[in-house]
């Protein structure tokens, strides 16, 4: 990844925020995540975690559908902006 000027402020973000998720799941060991497996089948039951994880897949797809749009509603804006202040220097310069 290139961190700096090229790269918004939003996508440095969510890739720190992706960076710590991992780091949180990578210092449990194997006995904590087969531990909180057998929870979750325990208070679920194996029909419903299907179900969960179906819900779940959904809600992130909505989420990154979501985060697309506005980082696009963004750099339309950005866009926009760049050419009225384009057109108005040279409306500027034409009329000198």
């Amino acid at each position: 990844m290139v961190y700096g000027k090229d790269v918004p402020l939003i996508l440095n973000f969510n890739v720190t925020v992706m960076n710590l998720i991992v780091l949180a799941f990578l210092n449990l060991g194997g006995y904590e995540i087969v531990l909180i497996f057998f929870v979750i089948l325990l208070l679920f039951g194996g029909k419903k975690i299907p179900e969960l994880a179906r819900g779940l897949g959904k809600g992130i797809k909505e989420f990154n559908s979501a985060r697309a749009s506005i980082e696009s509603e963004i750099k339309d804006g950005m866009k926009e902006a760049d050419r009225k202040r384009i057109d108005e220097t040279k409306e500027v310069e034409e009329t000198k």
